[in-house]
């Protein structure tokens, strides 16, 4: 079987370099330059950010179907959300306990984006 790997994320924003300067400020990705895009490297996943035109929808309601979240793994939940609150950032959806080991929470990104944060313990 041809083994896949990831190559990138794709989003579109209403103002790419405001969004690109959030992810480096809340998750300190590094900026790139990127052809008609703002490329974002966090932690060797690129994200390309291109500018949404005047025609683009709104993100949907959550949870909707096709791609619903993004989801960043963090060591510890309470200090990662206690980092992000003091730059300003708020929970989307509260802290759960999904399954035992596993915490999560989400938060909203630029445009609309759901970010799940999640805490993995002997799991």
């Amino acid at each position: 079987m041809t083994k896949f790997t990831w190559d990138h994320v794709q989003l579109r924003s209403r103002d790419p370099e405001a969004a690109a300067a959030w992810f480096a400020r809340h998750f300190g990705a590094q900026i790139k330059a990127g052809p008609n895009r703002i490329d974002v490297d966090l932690d060797g996943v690129a994200v390309f950010i291109s500018r949404a035109g005047g025609d683009i929808a709104a993100s949907p309601g959550h949870p909707h179907c096709g791609l619903d979240h993004v989801g960043l793994t963090v060591p510890d939940l309470d200090a990662a959300l206690a980092e992000l609150r003091a730059g300003g950032i708020e929970l989307a959806e509260d802290v759960k306990t999904p399954r035992p080991g596993v915490r999560a929470c989400y938060i909203l990104g630029p445009d609309g984006i759901w970010i799940e944060l999640i805490e993995r313990r002997g799991v």
